[in-house]
């Protein structure tokens, strides 16, 4: 999740159990079964499509990315750029671009970035150069970001299209958050907190997948990136009377 964003860069305007549901009213709307600097405007993306999800942390959105890309080969993962420090199992160029905070910012000032945006204590970017030649290639590009920064390529890019997951409850994404035994409990509750926060965005998506059961999940990602994911359209009832439960819970 990503705290509020600061650089000024490409602002915008402002503009991983199953939670019961009465039979016909399914939340997921289905029966059960170079060097160069890069341009500030996005071309048109006529061959491409450009695909960002987002979720609260702890709803199982990196797993779900995972199967998905395993199951589309088609589509390429956007490698973002940030300022943390590189973790144990993770590599440069692959996972992240690991920068230094004067690097990112010199990026941000020279419209390096289709969005950006601060979690907690780093900063986090998608390069725009590299968006623009994928697009134009014909690629099926993948970002997975936070609703900060799919606000601000939505501002950029209107034809993404926008996916945002949901945990089945609450209580579900606090466990997941506690099985990762990364944490310490102060940020496991600053997550929570900001969880609760990040629920209330879903409205400004495209699409709602609900992650109740894992492999649904995955397939209904599926059909989105294949054109046949209009009952999962974010504007569904169902999913309203949903999001509106888990936000009292």
């Amino acid at each position: 999740m990503r705290a509020q964003h600061e650089l000024g860069a490409g602002d915008p305007p402002d503009a991983d159990p199953r939670g019961g549901h009465p039979p016909g009213d399914d939340p997921r709307g289905r029966d059960p079964a170079g060097s160069d600097r890069p341009r500030r405007d996005m071309p048109p993306n006529a061959l491409g499509h450009l695909y960002v999800i987002a979720a609260p942390s702890g709803a199982g959105k990196t797993s779900l990315v995972k199967a998905l890309m395993e199951r589309e080969p088609r589509m390429r993962f956007s490698v973002s750029y940030t300022t943390r420090a590189p973790r144990p199992n993770e590599v440069d160029g692959r996972d992240y671009h690991f920068v230094t905070r004067d690097r990112f910012e010199e990026m941000a000032a020279r419209g390096e970035f289709l969005e950006h945006a601060r979690v907690y204590d780093n900063f986090y970017g998608t390069g725009l150069a590299r968006v623009q030649s994928d697009l134009r290639d014909g690629q099926l590009l993948l970002l997975e970001i936070d609703w900060q920064g799919a606000r601000q390529v939505r501002a950029r890019l209107p034809t993404a299209r926008s996916v945002f997951i949901l945990p089945p409850t609450r209580r579900a994404l606090e466990e997941r958050l506690r099985a990762r035994s990364t944490d310490s409990e102060a940020v496991i509750e600053r997550r929570l907190r900001d969880a609760a926060q990040d629920l209330t965005h879903w409205t400004e998506f495209d699409f709602v997948v609900v992650n109740d059961q894992f492999e649904r999940a995955v397939a209904d990602l599926l059909a989105i990136v294949h054109e046949r994911g209009d009952e999962l359209a974010a504007s569904r009832p169902e999913i309203a009377r949903f999001a509106a439960g888990l936000l009292k819970s």
